[in-house]
């Protein structure tokens, strides 16, 4: 082998570690989410439901800013638009302070709808550079490899999040919710993002020094624009979206009901910050789930696998309704083994039986992804309703049931034929 041919993959090597990096950062900052719920809620006094407008905010971005930001990665190339999208997410942190300093919930919100929108460019550039970052043959591991860092990020960020956002102030043992004890909790928010602001800002020094290797790695890779638009003619892509929608929704309405969940006297009665803790076992449960899932699919179909873990989300979702204590408590935590490996397969299982372009059908699929702003808010009214949060877990029961007919047609229909491509999940 040449030293040149050396070199250069030397320098692809260098370029997708930094590419899987961004993986981990938009994992970990997603996960944050949940004990940021139990924290505003707390520290602005609101109700489950608009705390859970955190993940609204965050969600809608989705569905706001995807295809800006395919317009922006068509312009700019994968390199610039990465470094664009941290520069928003580091602007986004920034907000966060400010909010807090004017005491207004709704720009919380507004810095978190910023910071999504950046996470959003990074993940429509990110995952095709990831594919494209060495042979063809090798794809699918690459990305599969990238996402396990990205589960990494989502395990670890609920961890940390609830270490810093959920202890002292109004949080503290025999705590009373004065102008003093806000104020520390507030600042402890300010330091979460603050900190995730200089770690953005690290990844992109790191990605402008490696800005020309990365681009001359994926020479060879125009960047393609398709409209999402172009989907709705086939009911398969229409179809995969509500899947996506109802998926996406179900995993983080559980994800930001954790916390109070857990932390109620007829389940663990645990503190906030504890509870934050064992919200990393719910995201952890799924990335142990996708080394298994992986293994499962070299001998399962698809469709079949999709269907088993729908109806045992659905079954554990119900025995967490119709439960109490620690059997409801761990059953709930363990809902994330099944969740693992649903929307890469809804995601191939769509493509596949799609008669739109792979493209298009995947814009309309990263659409879906809004489910995430609309269903953890009903949860959270569900819960307000009741004054107890065991009846919020009839959304994603209901969301499971719905996954499960969709499991179950597709494995009873028979795959399009595609063309060789590789196909890239951006989750």
């Amino acid at each position: 082998m040449s030293q040149i041919q050396t070199a250069g993959r030397r320098g692809t090597g260098l370029a997708f570690a930094y590419v899987t990096s961004l993986f981990f950062a938009w994992g970990f900052v997603t996960s944050l989410i949940d004990p940021l719920i139990a924290a505003v809620r707390r520290v602005f006094d609101l109700s489950l439901a608009e705390a859970m407008l955190t993940a609204s905010a965050w969600f809608i971005a989705y569905g706001v800013a995807s295809l800006p930001a395919a317009w922006i990665l068509s312009r700019l190339g994968y390199s610039r638009s990465i470094i664009a999208a941290l520069a928003t997410m580091v602007v986004g942190c920034i907000i966060v302070p400010l909010a807090t300093i004017a005491d207004v919930y709704a720009g919380v919100l507004l810095a978190l709808f910023v910071i999504a929108s950046g996470v959003t460019l990074l993940q429509v550039a990110a995952n095709p550079l990831s594919a494209a970052l060495g042979s063809r043959k090798s794809a699918h591991f690459r990305l599969t490899f990238s996402q396990a860092f990205n589960s990494l990020g989502t395990t670890l960020g609920p961890i940390i999040g609830a270490s810093i956002l959920l202890t002292g102030g109004v949080f503290a043992a025999d705590a009373v919710i004065t102008s003093a004890t806000r104020g520390e909790s507030l600042r402890s928010i300010d330091f979460a993002f603050l900190a995730v602001a200089a770690f953005f800002a690290l990844v992109a020094v790191f990605i402008w020094t490696a800005r020309k290797r990365i681009d001359a790695s994926v020479a060879d890779s125009p960047v393609e624009v398709v409209s999402p638009f172009a989907a709705f003619r086939s009911r398969w892509a229409v179809f995969g979206a509500l899947a996506i929608f109802v998926y996406v929704g179900s995993e983080v309405a559980i994800g930001g009901l954790l916390i109070p969940f857990l932390s109620e006297g007829n389940i663990l009665g645990i503190q906030e910050h504890q509870a934050g803790h064992m919200v990393g076992i719910y995201w952890g449960c799924a990335m142990v789930g996708r080394f298994i899932g992986s293994a499962l699919l070299t001998r399962v179909r698809a469709g079949v696998l999709l269907s088993v873990c729908t109806i045992g989300a659905a079954t554990m979702a119900l025995v967490v309704t119709q439960s109490s204590g620690a059997t409801a408590a761990y059953v709930a935590l363990g809902i994330g083994l099944f969740n693992s490996i649903m929307f890469p397969t809804i995601f191939t299982l769509t493509l596949e039986r799609s008669s739109a372009p792979a493209s298009a059908t995947s814009g309309l699929l990263v659409f879906g992804i809004i489910g995430g702003a609309v269903l953890p808010w009903i949860a959270g009214r569900i819960a307000d309703e009741f004054g107890c949060v065991t009846p919020a877990f009839y959304v994603p029961l209901a969301g499971y049931l719905a996954l499960a007919l969709f499991a179950v047609a597709c494995a009873r229909t028979q795959a399009r034929a595609q063309p060789d491509e590789v196909v890239v999940t951006p989750h």
